[in-house]
């Protein structure tokens, strides 16, 4: 099939990476098309700095002027308000950390969004600009991660099956942000110098407590040392994460050895948040954990116990690990070093040197010692 035959609909955001993905296939003469999807409803009238998603449509439709393209509009606020949003802020409330934008792209980009692109646009591919890589062996997709190790987003894409695999296409992922940048610095000038964006689209790093705060009432309660010291007060149990230093306000009180306060326990029913000081504090170490709703991007292991790497954070890096199978989606993993801060309701994903095996969500930690 001719290459202008084959219709390709680009997930724009309005950003870098999506930008430069819809340049080079509409380059590469492909039938290309745009598509904006808006999950957020608030800033339609309220400008408050949370998304600022008229903003990112406008960089979208500007992009596609240029090239010369169609740009389609969806909503799917109603969609990511009871599928991912609700589950975040209900698993919130219970002291658990999760990951939604690993819930965001599987409930929604890459269901919702991919459904529409090819029942209703009737494209032959959805493409994204994500740092990943995909690649067909033998009638089999495999994920892979992206060449730029910093930038490589394989750990939020854990739960793409077989389907959506042969249906998506990453054609940035062969490329390093580098040279991304130098692509939209000559050929998308119009979104060359924006920043990337992080975490959900609407919850900046600086607003994150307040806006949580309209949406999970706030509860102050005590700091506590291992030793059983009051030596602060917490804004409310859900604006902090296991391993968490910044935002304590408790670096400069006298007690303890000087070192860094760390968070290393929540107890919702007392509405506590235990510290430890030291980024190696011993509190803090985890040998293990149980990982539950594993899915395999192409088969269950055939083996009941193997060997591979885990990333249990998107920054960090990987640890060897042994992995017991319990069942077709509940795993054990043994790590074969120390692993700071595990935090249930992040993702543990699994990897065969730059193979994404797939992944699941952290049940709980295996503590060095209690």
């Amino acid at each position: 099939m001719k290459k202008k035959n084959i219709k390709i609909v680009v997930a724009m955001s309005g950003g870098v990476d999506s930008s430069v993905t819809t340049w080079l296939l509409n380059k590469k003469g492909y039938n290309v098309e745009g598509i904006f999807m808006k999950n957020w409803e608030e800033d339609d009238n309220h400008h408050d700095g949370y998304c600022a998603s008229w903003k990112d449509l406008k960089d979208a439709q500007a992009v596609c002027d240029s090239i010369g393209i169609l740009l389609h509009k969806i909503n799917f606020a109603e969609e990511y308000w009871n599928n991912v949003f609700k589950k975040f802020i209900n698993l919130l409330k219970t002291g658990i950390t999760p990951n939604p934008d690993v819930l965001c792209n599987k409930e929604i980009k890459f269901k919702e969004l991919l459904n529409f692109v090819l029942f209703n646009l009737k494209a032959d591919f959805m493409a994204t600009g994500h740092y990943v890589r995909r690649v067909e062996r033998k009638k089999k997709f495999f994920l892979l991660r992206g060449i730029d190790d910093h930038k490589d987003q394989s750990y939020f894409l854990y739960h793409l099956n077989q389907f959506q695999l042969s249906k998506c296409l990453f054609p940035i992922g062969n490329l390093k942000k580098r040279q991304v940048r130098i692509i939209a610095k000559k050929y998308v000038q119009v979104v060359a110098k924006k920043k990337d964006s992080m975490g959900i689209c609407f919850i900046g790093p600086k607003k994150f407590t307040n806006f949580l705060s309209r949406f999970i009432k706030s509860s102050p309660g005590n700091i506590i040392s291992k030793k059983g010291q009051v030596i602060g007060i917490h804004s409310g149990l859900q604006n902090y994460t296991i391993g968490q230093r910044r935002g304590l306000k408790i670096g400069g009180i006298s007690k303890g050895n000087g070192k860094a306060w760390y968070v290393f326990k929540k107890d919702v029913k007392k509405n506590i948040l235990f510290v430890v000081q030291g980024n190696n504090n011993i509190s803090l170490i985890y040998t293990g954990i149980i990982v539950i709703n594993v899915v395999w991007i192409n088969k269950n292991p055939v083996n009941k116990t193997f060997n591979c790497t885990v990333k249990t954070r998107y920054r960090q890096l990987d640890v060897y690990s042994k992995v017991q199978v319990i069942s077709s989606h509940l795993v054990e993993v043994r790590f074969s070093e120390p692993v700071l801060a595990i935090c249930s309701g992040q993702s543990a994903v699994f990897y065969d040197k730059h193979i994404c095996l797939g992944g699941g969500v952290i049940k709980r930690g295996f503590m060095l010692h209690k």
